[in-house]
């Protein structure tokens, strides 16, 4: 006798299907042909294709995610801050780093006016985004899991940053 397909095998099927013929696009092509936001720094495609890494035009400018345990940011102990690795904006404090055991850097807290967020509905649970407020680069997702004084995870993607070691 045939199993009949449980509901999230027919939504899954039917989902494929419809990006496959083109009906639905994904998050990342959606981010390439968005309306360009307004940011203090802008460049074209092709600009920021020159400008980052493939690694990082991935992450900052088609909302990629890095492989966990892949950055040596992770375990970047020194004092220091760490940038937008598109602009260089800086976005962090070490003050306020952490090891989340996630295998991504990951800090309780932003500088001021350092980052925007945004709602990511990539996954069935909605998450929120952490965009570079001067240049819009995605950074990561933000989460309520994390120490105090906050309770916040900001869980980076290390291509996303660049490490400046403090000058003693």
């Amino acid at each position: 006798m045939r199993k009949q397909p449980t509901r999230a095998q027919i939504i899954l099927t039917l989902a494929s299907l419809a990006t496959g013929a083109g009906i639905l696009t994904t998050r990342r092509q959606a981010a390439a042909t968005a309306a360009p936001h307004h940011f203090t720094v802008n460049h074209s495609d092709d600009e920021w294709r020159k400008l980052l890494t493939p690694e990082q035009y991935d992450v900052l400018r088609r909302h990629g995610t890095e492989a966990p345990n892949s950055s040596p940011l992770d375990s970047e102990q020194r004092k220091g801050t760490y940038l937008c690795a598109g602009c260089r904006l800086a976005l962090f404090s070490s003050t306020t780093k952490y090891h989340s055991g996630t295998g991504w850097p990951s800090f309780y807290q932003p500088l001021p006016h350092a980052i925007q967020t945004s709602k990511d509905y990539d996954l069935i649970v909605p998450r929120v985004e952490v965009h570079c407020s001067r240049c819009g680069g995605h950074l990561g997702h933000v989460f309520d899991d994390g120490p105090k004084p906050t309770g916040l995870r900001y869980c980076m993607n290390g291509v996303a940053l660049i490490f400046e070691q403090e000058k003693t």
